[in-house]
């Protein structure tokens, strides 16, 4: 990967506080961020889905991203969200690039569908926009075939394809092809499992080459999502299913309930830990008494089960 260090461990993708007059609070998000960096991350994804890279305006964008690197130093790498529109995709990369970020996670555009075709020429005027090296994020309306995969793999800022359709059997031929493709790295070319609480697949995801995966847990349960992360790794399959059966099979059933809650749970979640992040701007809205009741016993089980 050129560009950018080789992204390894658990990929941490933070919240963005929300003081209580609404504003972007850059205080408690250093503190968010310092936790999850001093607790293992491998790399912070700020302003990405978890982040509401949809309510931010360009100024917060920013404000956000220059705050997730004074924070990490240097230890990790930081890649901010991109996408939209094809005109603010291209602001975003540009506000991304002067913040400091590391990297891009370019997202989808959104409402319309295009064609592959379309695109892969979408990625290429977003990161003409900059120099900043990109993982391209593969769900909702951004949807690759193989051919178009490898094309977008052979662009020299793009180092990454994150995946969030669970459409193992594309994905695995996708791999198959820019792994054995030199114009892309090879090898070194990292995908990842982007879906919801990515460790309901991962075990899926790993044995089609898929190492890499964010982490919307290790948010507001770090001890919990480190210890999937070791016994997926080491080949410990019986607690990672012992995880995924008291702790991460329960969350994603919740997180499911109602749409939305994706993001909302987690940022409440990292409520209830102790740090008050502020609620959801709209349109997402967030947890319903009875639902954080049971977003409460589902990280206390999750705490007991090794």
């Amino acid at each position: 990967m050129s560009g950018v260090r080789v992204l390894e461990g658990i990929l941490f993708f933070p919240v963005t506080p929300f003081a209580p007059d609404g504003s972007v609070d850059l205080s408690k998000l250093s503190e968010h961020v310092a936790s999850g960096v001093g607790a293992g991350a491998g790399g912070v994804f700020v302003a990405c889905g978890t982040g509401e890279f949809h309510a931010l305006g360009l100024r917060e964008f920013a404000s956000v991203v220059r705050t997730a690197v004074r924070v990490v130093d240097g230890r990790v790498p930081v890649f901010a969200g991109a996408g939209g529109s094809l005109p603010l995709a291209r602001e975003y990369a540009r506000a991304a690039e002067e913040a400091g970020a590391d990297g891009l996670l370019l997202m989808p555009p959104y409402l319309v569908a295009g064609p592959p075709a379309g695109l892969a020429a979408y990625v290429r005027e977003v990161l003409a926009a900059g120099s900043l090296p990109a993982i391209v994020y593969q769900r909702g309306t951004a949807l690759f075939d193989v051919p178009t995969a490898l094309e977008v793999a052979r662009l020299p800022q793009v180092v990454g394809f994150k995946d969030g359709t669970g459409d193992l059997d594309l994905l695995a031929r996708i791999v198959t092809a820019v792994r054995a493709d030199p114009a892309t790295g090879g090898r070194d070319f990292q995908f990842f499992n982007g879906m919801p609480t990515a460790e309901g697949t991962q075990l899926a995801y790993r044995d089609i080459g898929v190492d890499l995966y964010s982490s919307a847990a290790f948010c507001f349960a770090p001890e919990t999502a480190l210890a999937f992360h070791r016994a997926v790794t080491s080949g410990d399959d019986d607690t990672a299913r012992s995880l995924l059966a008291g702790f991460f099979d329960p969350l994603i059933a919740l997180r499911k309930r109602v749409p939305g809650y994706s993001v909302a749970l987690v940022k409440a979640a990292v409520r209830l830990r102790g740090l008050d992040v502020g609620g959801v701007r709209p349109p997402l809205t967030d947890p319903a008494p009875e639902h954080l009741a049971e977003l409460r016993e589902i990280i206390a089980k999750g705490a007991t089960v090794r």
